[in-house]
């Protein structure tokens, strides 16, 4: 990482970043595990899941990452938006969540670019898998509409 005065935040960004992305595609594995019930989709998201780990426990052994976490002080814990608070059916909840999971992807990504290039591109390499992923999972949803 960058020198001590141009990592400022820094820290808290990759931190939050990676626990906002393993949720999400936690609740979008979830879903396509108890409620879509395919083996297949489900397995991918555990699968990236577990590449995230991967990547990111160099990250995690950092403690700094810990040390600067502040969660009760964070400015932006009590911002709340009406769409947050409104989901409709699971397929409100998987389009929030992979939303999520995209744009924490990419915050990791670009946040990485400051100290490691290939890590970058392993994050980016992931985004590209999402999308997919994503893709395949709408898919399904629709054909079960159809269906029922």
């Amino acid at each position: 990482m960058p020198n001590l005065s141009k990592t400022k935040g820094i820290y808290r960004v990759i931190d939050a970043n990676i626990n906002r992305t393993k949720e999400g595609l936690r609740v979008c594995e979830e879903i396509t595990r108890f409620i879509i019930d395919d083996r297949g989709l489900t397995s991918q998201f555990k699968k990236i899941r577990h590449q995230l780990d991967s990547l990111v426990n160099n990250l995690r052994n950092n403690p700094r990452l810990l040390n600067e976490r502040d969660s009760l002080k964070d400015v932006g814990r009590t911002i709340k938006s009406r769409s947050e608070l409104k989901r409709s059916d699971f397929r409100d909840i998987f389009f929030a969540n992979i939303q999520r999971v995209k744009e924490s992807i990419r915050v990791l990504e670009e946040f990485s670019k400051l100290d490691n290039v290939f890590v970058a591109l392993k994050f980016k390499a992931i985004r590209y898998g999402i999308y997919e992923l994503e893709k395949k999972a709408i898919k399904k949803f629709s054909s079960l509409c159809r269906h029922r």
